[in-house]
């Protein structure tokens, strides 16, 4: 089959200049009856012209009754496509027929739907980054403005609220930085090897922080089990996931709740859970969080509606999964109460972890 492809592709192609597929049918029949009435003649000695013409003229009629079904879905292409060009995603084709024209309509259908939801996300990400910017932005100017007409003084205040406009603005860049690596689809990184115990203890403070910068009165609590284990994986990207996560706990639970961090390591996986004492997530929410710009029902105010797309990318880089869990029991290993929301990451086997991605070139 190799060479017959072969010898066939070295072949002219004398019908190119011809416009019409349905003309170039016409012109192949009547190429190959006029071959076999060529052969015919050679063998017997002579032509029956009248039938041999209308049996020519028959065969003619009907290819080009019948190449109607099989060219038109190309030119429906040639029409959608054209379309497509001045930005019109809507266009479909007709794909009735089961042979290869069939099958190119339904992949151009296909391409068709995924050029239109492509297009679709870019608008709404760039309406949703534009909000995003305007706002810090737009706080930050009038900040600025106050106390330039002295409306305002440049007291401590005053400039926390401006750092705190600016800080959020520089964690919007950095998530569009992330965003565009997930777009990539390709990030580096960096596996080390690390106790977790002071590796939580770290996120925690770092938390309560950030918390408090932002006016939040909650109770940060962490249990580690067991209290010397290890742990194999790239140690920012990780604190990036959990300090998301206490942030978003934080931001949503009342003052004076309690935001519990359990984290358990066995021999097949490393478990990271967080607990807040907000109003939860609805079932049907639980798994939309994760999409780029969605806040979720329980949201108020604040955040960009990246971190959890981030968070789950992270995870997903480590091999591992990101979920809002049902809430535990009262007593349960967590030890951690029913009200709330409980986000669970659950990271495999490290040194498997390690194996698979270095297999994978991710590893720096």
């Amino acid at each position: 089959m190799r060479i017959l492809g072969r010898l066939t592709a070295a072949l002219p192609r004398p019908l190119d200049p011809v416009r019409s597929i349905k003309l170039k049918l016409g012109l192949l029949v009547v190429a190959s009856g006029a071959a076999g009435l060529a052969y015919f003649w050679y063998k017997i000695g002579w032509i029956p012209y009248g039938t041999s013409a209308v049996a020519i003229g028959l065969a003619l009629l009907t290819t080009l009754v019948l190449a109607h079904g099989t060219t038109r879905p190309l030119r429906e292409m040639t029409a959608a496509a054209r379309a497509m060009a001045r930005g019109d995603y809507s266009r479909r084709v007709r794909a009735t027929s089961r042979d290869e024209v069939g099958e190119l309509a339904q992949a151009f259908n296909l391409m068709s739907a995924d050029l239109a939801a492509a297009e679709q996300h870019r608008r709404e990400l760039i309406a949703n980054v534009s909000h995003e910017l305007r706002t810090p932005i737009t706080a930050l100017q009038a900040v600025l403005e106050n106390i330039v007409d002295g409306v305002a003084d440049a007291d401590p205040a005053t400039l926390r609220t401006a750092l705190a406009q600016t800080e959020r603005l520089g964690r919007l860049v950095t998530e569009l930085l992330d965003l565009s690596r997930i777009d990539a689809g390709v990030h580096a990184l960096e596996l080390t090897t690390f106790e977790v115990q002071p590796f939580i203890d770290e996120v925690v403070a770092e938390a309560r922080v950030v918390a408090a910068g932002a006016g939040r009165d909650v109770d940060f609590t962490s249990s580690v089990v067991p209290a010397d284990g290890l742990a194999v994986a790239d140690r920012d990207r990780l604190k990036q996931v959990l300090l998301n996560l206490l942030d978003n706990a934080a931001r949503h639970s009342p003052d004076g709740a309690r935001v519990d961090v359990a984290v358990r390591s066995t021999a097949g996986c490393l478990v990271l859970e967080v607990r807040d004492d907000g109003p939860g997530i609805a079932p049907g929410e639980r798994d939309r969080v994760f999409e780029r710009f969605t806040r979720g029902e329980r949201a108020t105010s604040g955040g960009t509606g990246l971190g959890l797309a981030i968070a789950r990318w992270v995870v997903r880089l480590h091999q591992g999964t990101i979920a809002v869990a049902d809430a535990a029991p009262t007593g349960a290993a967590t030890d951690i109460g029913t009200l709330g929301c409980l986000m669970r990451v659950t990271i495999p086997s490290q040194v498997q972890v390690a194996r698979n991605i270095r297999d994978s070139g991710l590893v720096q």
